[in-house]
């Protein structure tokens, strides 16, 4: 007579119709009171038994409803959908973007539970040969991310994909600085361009392009208070941005700047010709109150000024593709630094929190040669005779 398995270590019968053996354990009731069984099948009955001893192992690990077939694909998407919560939309867009072109055609198909770090460490190293250091720390993250939220719902025991080290890819474009002979250019060409007041604030007080884009007239203050006392200086309330919710990239990014003439010049006759612009557009005009708008009122994105940018970037003989609007901020850094501007000043004024990331990412070495110490040392050591 053959012994009767235990209450708990589940079933194993013959089924007749399907000529396999079933494996069945009742894990449990759902929400409305049902007897929740798992089945899982084999060609043997020894192969039907190593499939009940699995279940009965995720059973004790807490796991016995994590599906089989729940695949890579599953956990990014479900991801997508419901981790990025309070996100902006093209941060979304993104991530969507990269995981479709980068993870799920050489992931996507396999097993979560059955996805092992060699198989991580494979497709970074596959995906270092033509992709950046920066991108792959991305996608990193988004798989890193993704599985971490299907184990937090049951649906793997553990997240391999942290145990892998993230490989070197291929080295960026590296961000540059105008010279000052090259910023003296840029300005002069952007004299007859509609960008024109876009790049002289660019370069003389150094916000980001989001910030510019986001700018109203009642931010700019173009008179100042010459009779209070103290005296107050015409001055740019950079407080917004164009992100999701209208914020700086960071608290300490919200800053109030004293304008440089050049910019007041710049910015009274930027309001000139808007002004001429709100007359031809008429009826079409959308009035948002934006410094930097559209021929019709409306807000520019990123496209747009980059186009416009290129243009000014080629009369003054410099290379467009070889230039981005965001360096106009990388210049404004270097350009103080060479100057001799404290960095400490020079990470106030752009609206970082420390000197790190001004020192490291923005500021270039525009002088041929470092000239500080050798100036320090005749000072202390003066010629003889």
């Amino acid at each position: 007579m053959t012994k009767r398995r235990s209450r708990g270590d589940g079933g194993l019968h013959w089924d007749e119709s399907r000529q396999r053996w079933i494996a069945t354990v009742h894990v449990g009731y759902d929400a409305r009171g049902k007897r929740i069984t798992k089945k899982a099948s084999g060609k043997t009955k020894t192969d039907a038994k190593d499939k009940l001893k699995e279940i009965l192992r995720d059973l004790d690990d807490g796991l016995v409803l994590a599906p089989h077939g729940y695949t890579v694909k599953d956990a990014v998407t479900s991801w997508l959908t419901y981790g990025l919560n309070g996100r902006d939309q093209a941060t979304v867009n993104n991530y969507r973007f990269l995981a479709e072109t980068n993870i799920l055609p050489h992931l996507g198909r396999r097993k979560l539970r059955e996805l092992s770090a060699d198989d991580v460490d494979a497709w970074l190293a596959g995906m270092a040969k033509t992709l950046s250091t920066r991108t792959l720390r991305l996608l990193h993250s988004i798989l890193n991310r993704s599985v971490r939220h299907a184990q937090a719902r049951d649906k793997v025991k553990r997240n391999v994909v942290m145990l892998c080290e993230i490989p070197t890819g291929r080295p960026g474009r590296q961000s540059k600085a105008l010279t000052l002979d090259q910023a003296e250019a840029m300005l002069t060409a952007a004299e007859t361009s509609p960008m024109c007041a876009y790049i002289v604030l660019s370069l003389l007080i150094g916000p980001r392009t989001e910030e510019l884009r986001a700018l109203t007239w009642d931010d700019v203050d173009m008179i100042g208070r010459p009779d209070s006392e103290p005296e107050q200086p015409p001055s740019i309330a950079v407080w917004r941005s164009v992100r999701a919710d209208g914020d700086t990239k960071t608290k300490r990014s919200r800053r109030t700047l004293r304008m440089p003439k050049r910019c007041v010049d710049a910015l009274r006759r930027h309001r000139e010709q808007q002004d001429k612009a709100k007359h031809v557009a008429g009826h079409s005009w959308r009035e948002h109150n934006l410094v930097f708008a559209s021929a019709v009122g409306t807000p520019l994105d990123s496209h747009n000024v980059r186009r416009a940018f290129r243009k000014v970037v080629k009369a003054a003989g410099l290379v467009p593709e070889e230039w981005t609007p965001r360096e106009m901020r990388h210049s404004f850094v270097s350009l103080l630094s060479a100057s001799g501007v404290a960095l400490e000043d020079i990470a106030r004024l752009v609206g970082h929190s420390g000197t790190a990331v001004t020192e490291t990412v923005y500021r270039k070495q525009i002088r041929p040669v470092i000239e500080e110490g050798a100036a320090a040392m005749d000072r202390i050591f003066p010629e003889a005779g």
